[in-house]
């Protein structure tokens, strides 16, 4: 074994929730030490993959393969697929995830959308009599939720008038971006048949903010923002180390210490070689993803511990969420010309909250901003066109080309269920995360009204060629699988996300989100992230 490590605090992770907590542990002048399973990875570099990906895999929206996995740290890589993680069930497809391992985390290629959460989405139970309440109210998160904002950059509108916005006591850090053509068009068309299509909060400049370039409309920020306008991880990870906080890639937890009195004494990383090496601190945080976080406790378990770290409860792994997602792709009658701006810049809310929640799933609609230009090609060329009329044709597709989707609440559900796998181990010889999945009658029940709104909405623009996913697609908004709560027998966390079985022990993860809405979850993550924070320097300096 290599020589030990030590820190104030250890944080395994180092995406957005990670990097917001040791930023904010280092701020406060304590020692933070990061293990990061990754590589780190260099936006020009990353640039260039993509530049260089085939076409095949550009029009098939292939947003992992610029980024390569590695044998120590694999994530899902699908242009060719290599199975990880292992899904099953029902509903396997919707849980195809495209979560990133490296420096910086996932949201290298996501969206930016930065919503909050209704008070009704936190208190679904207490609402509506369905699902779980989280183990914070809205009221206890919402000065977390502007915190979270400020430090991303969020622009988003500040019109209180807007049909099911959350309640907010400061504006926004910045005004909305202007919409391009097709959002314009896209809002007009709709709005002839009741649907309030509003700006999505996003974090991305709309003006230089925090020494980042305003957002220039380059329309690639899925699967990689070409000029750092969109927040991501990475940045705060930086900040965090020009504190004093310091950063190991390619560190791979496998084993959790514990003591007597079950607080964690050490961690245990693999190198990319096998070597072995051990740290030490006072307080450790857990802040991998939705399915890493999960993996890691239930591959530590210990002679105290034999279900896994923080799992007496049982409810490790349990109550995987995602929003499971239809997609519609059709031709409008008219040119709409996506691709003007960010790759979401819209969102129909009417369906976002009411009473027949009680019976259904609640649901977002919203039109895909991305450019159709690649897609119209292909299409053309497949057509056997040549010349002119392949230059007209790829001219007319990709001003007609549209792409809407609607996305689904869905309940937490034990059954969900994240195990290691029995089959499937990586290069290091850990086994694979292995995750069964249904979506449930819940969403059942309301994908029957979404593909309704869909057709509806097609046949506004005067929609040909219509294809409509026949499954339900995953969102990457990764949930409940450290699922908080103020009662131990029932969950992993509490409010402040430390874990009931440990005390120096906190998960910061979207794991903890007892329900998951109908929105993005990236800033309901960051918040719940950021009150870990808050617990750590107040058990740490003030306790």
């Amino acid at each position: 074994m290599a020589n030990e490590l030590s820190a104030d605090v250890v944080v395994v992770g180092t995406g957005i929730c990670g990097s917001f907590v040791a930023h904010e542990l280092a701020q406060a002048g304590l020692s933070v030490l990061m293990l990061e399973a990754g590589p780190r990875r260099e936006r020009a570099q990353l640039v260039e993959n993509w530049r260089n990906m085939p076409p095949a895999n550009k029009a098939a929206s292939d947003y992992a393969t610029l980024y390569p996995t590695v044998p120590w740290a694999l994530h899902p890589q699908y242009m060719p697929e290599n199975g990880y993680p292992q899904v099953d069930g029902p509903d396997a497809h919707a849980y195809r995830q495209g979560i990133l391992r490296g420096v910086g985390g996932t949201t290298w290629h996501w969206a930016a959308s930065s919503w909050r959460y209704l008070p009704s989405d936190i208190q679904l139970h207490a609402t509506y009599g369905v699902g779980r309440d989280w183990a914070v109210t809205y009221d206890e998160l919402e000065d977390y939720y502007y915190k979270a904002e400020v430090e991303m950059g969020v622009n988003g509108p500040n019109d209180t008038s807007l049909k099911y916005v959350a309640p907010r006591k400061q504006p926004f850090p910045m005004e909305p971006m202007p919409y391009g053509p097709a959002d314009r068009r896209f809002t007009e068309v709709v709005a002839t048949a009741g649907y309030a299509n509003t700006p999505v909060p996003q974090a991305r400049n709309s003006r230089p903010y925090d020494g980042r370039p305003q957002c220039c409309g380059n329309n690639n920020c899925m699967p990689i923002c070409p000029i750092g306008a969109m927040y991501h991880g990475v940045y705060h990870t930086l900040k965090a180390e020009k504190l004093g906080a310091r950063v190991i890639p390619n560190a791979v937890v496998y084993r959790i210490d514990t003591n007597a009195a079950n607080e964690v004494t050490a961690v245990h990383y693999y190198d990319p070689d096998k070597v072995s090496h051990k740290v030490t601190a006072k307080t450790f945080v857990i802040a991998g993803n939705g399915i890493e976080t999960p993996k890691l406790l239930l591959l530590a378990a210990n002679d105290r511990n034999p279900n896994g770290i923080a799992n007496s409860s049982d409810q490790v792994g349990r109550n995987m969420m995602d929003h499971p997602g239809i997609l519609m792709s059709f031709q409008a009658a008219e040119p709409i010309w996506t691709g003007g701006g960010s790759v979401q810049m819209s969102s129909i809310t009417n369906f976002r909250d009411g009473d027949f929640r009680r019976e259904y799933a609640a649901i977002q609609i919203g039109m895909n901003n991305t450019a159709q230009n690649l897609k119209a090609g292909v299409k053309a060329l497949q057509m056997g066109l040549v010349g002119k009329k392949l230059d007209e044709e790829i001219r007319r597709r990709a001003a007609c080309g549209m792409d809407i989707y609607v996305n689904h609440d869905v309940l937490a559900n034990p059954e969900n269920r994240l195990r290691l796998s029995t089959t499937r181990k990586d290069g290091l010889g850990i086994p694979f995360p292995h995750i069964t999945y249904d979506v449930g009658e819940y969403v059942r029940k309301s994908a029957v009204f979404s593909r309704q709104h869909l057709q509806k909405i097609a046949a506004l623009f005067g929609a040909t060629e219509i294809e409509t996913t026949p499954y339900f697609n995953p969102n990457n908004h990764i949930m409940g699988g450290t699922i908080g709560g103020a009662d131990p027998k029932n969950s992993v966390v509490d409010k402040w996300m430390r874990t009931h079985d440990h005390k120096n022990l906190f998960l910061a993860t979207g794991g903890a989100m007892a329900s998951a809405g109908t929105v993005n979850a990236t800033l309901s993550m960051a918040a719940l992230s950021l009150r870990a924070a808050a617990a750590i320097k107040q058990d740490m300096l003030h306790g």
